[in-house]
């Protein structure tokens, strides 16, 4: 009888004429920036990053939709920042009003202005705190983590491990300066100290020769060599500069974590807790190569529009947006827990992974770490620390 139900569910009754299918098109808009390659073939950036992410989760929204009536499609554009406007006029003129972005944060926010109140913006790979601060805007919701998050899950598994004492090791980027201080106000938020800072300046150059390994031998133990007495080496490279070196090559034979070592995901090839297997095996089949974080975060903001559309049965932005940031709004994420919104400056509650490339070795919050609300607000900005005001009533 549920299954004979079921089937009903996306056809017309007898005599009552055709049902009309609901309608649901995403766009995904992926600006590409030039970028020098990174230190490892591994990390090699796939030209469908994102893009196949999005085929995955189109197909399992299309799942549960077919029964329901409803149809989803999704339209995945890549630009250049200086195109990037006009692709995202064309979506719009299209009737796409459900855009999930991969675009730095000056980008995403000229956007999103662009956009306007009637398209609701799904950021999928801009980290920087201040999105979720005092640059926040009422039509983003972020997927991605913020540095904010990153930083504070690395910094709970320090402290449960003792390792009070930092020896932080920062690139001379805009970028690397950034997720420093996010690590800076992690170490003053759960009460480590940084013992020292010390500067690796990005001279430029290739660092994928053939002497690549001779040269760092040499320079990495000089660099950490007679630093304060310390417990644990974190490493603020979002340029992808130094950080891998660290491991092996620092003075003092001491853990790594941040950028170097242990480091924190959204997810990652090796994870299969919770049901991730399942996961992992239908994105290699789709996409011949492993997942990167990117790609999950593309599928995870297509699954938010899915859900959120098969609850509320409508595909108005506005209506979603609402359903999205209220208390009934959870999502199955393949890490332990439902995922939801913080509903003061739109950015997704969701456990942090940490890993060693290999396996996940933790997830954040760890044991211990308590919230009047939810373990998962220790992580990132919680209400009160948030100067976001567009999301106030």
């Amino acid at each position: 009888m549920g299954r004979f139900l079921l089937a009903l569910a996306g056809c017309a009754l007898i005599g009552a004429g055709p049902v009309r299918a609901l309608e649901v098109v995403s766009g995904v808009l992926r600006v590409d920036y030039p970028s020098q390659l990174p230190i490892s073939r591994y990390d090699l950036r796939p030209d469908d990053l994102g893009f196949a992410g999005a085929v995955l989760a189109t197909e399992d929204n299309q799942t549960t939709g077919r029964f329901l009536g409803m149809e989803f499609l999704s339209e995945s554009v890549a630009a250049t920042p200086e195109s990037a406007p006009d692709a995202l006029d064309r979506m719009i003129a299209d009737g796409i009003r459900l855009i999930v972005v991969m675009a730095e944060a000056g980008d995403l926010l000229a956007l999103a202005d662009r956009a306007g109140d009637d398209v609701l913006i799904l950021n999928a790979s801009a980290r920087d705190t201040a999105l979720r601060d005092d640059q926040c805007r009422a039509n983003i919701l972020h997927v991605a983590p913020s540095e904010a998050m990153m930083a504070d899950a690395v910094a709970q598994f320090a402290l449960w491990k003792q390792w009070r004492r930092w020896f932080l090791i920062e690139g001379s980027n805009p970028a690397d300066r950034m997720l420093a201080d996010a690590y800076r106000r992690a170490a003053d938020k759960f009460g480590a100290t940084i013992v020292e800072t010390r500067v690796f300046e990005d001279t430029g150059g290739s660092r994928r020769t053939d002497t690549g390994h001779v040269l760092v031998q040499r320079q990495i133990p000089v660099l950490t060599q007679n630093a304060r007495e310390h417990d644990l080496i974190i490493a603020a490279d979002a340029s992808d500069v130094f950080g891998l070196y660290l491991p092996f090559h620092a003075w003092d034979p001491r853990p790594v974590m941040g950028a170097g070592g242990l480091h924190p995901v959204t997810f990652h090839a090796a994870h299969e807790a919770w049901g991730a297997t399942q996961f992992q095996r239908r994105f290699e089949k789709l996409a011949t190569r492993y997942v990167q974080e990117e790609d999950y975060q593309v599928w995870l903001a297509l699954r938010v529009i899915g859900e959120a559309v098969i609850r509320t049965n409508s595909n108005d932005p506005g209506v979603l947006r609402d359903y999205i940031l209220s208390d009934a709004f959870e999502l199955a994420a393949f890490k332990g827990r439902p995922v939801d919104f913080r509903p003061w400056n739109g950015q997704m509650r969701q456990p942090v992974l940490l890993t060693d490339n290999k396996l996940t070795v933790s997830v954040s919050p760890q044991e211990g770490y308590l919230h009047q609300r939810s373990t998962l607000d220790t992580l990132g900005l919680d209400e009160p620390e948030s100067a976001c005001m567009a999301f106030e009533e």
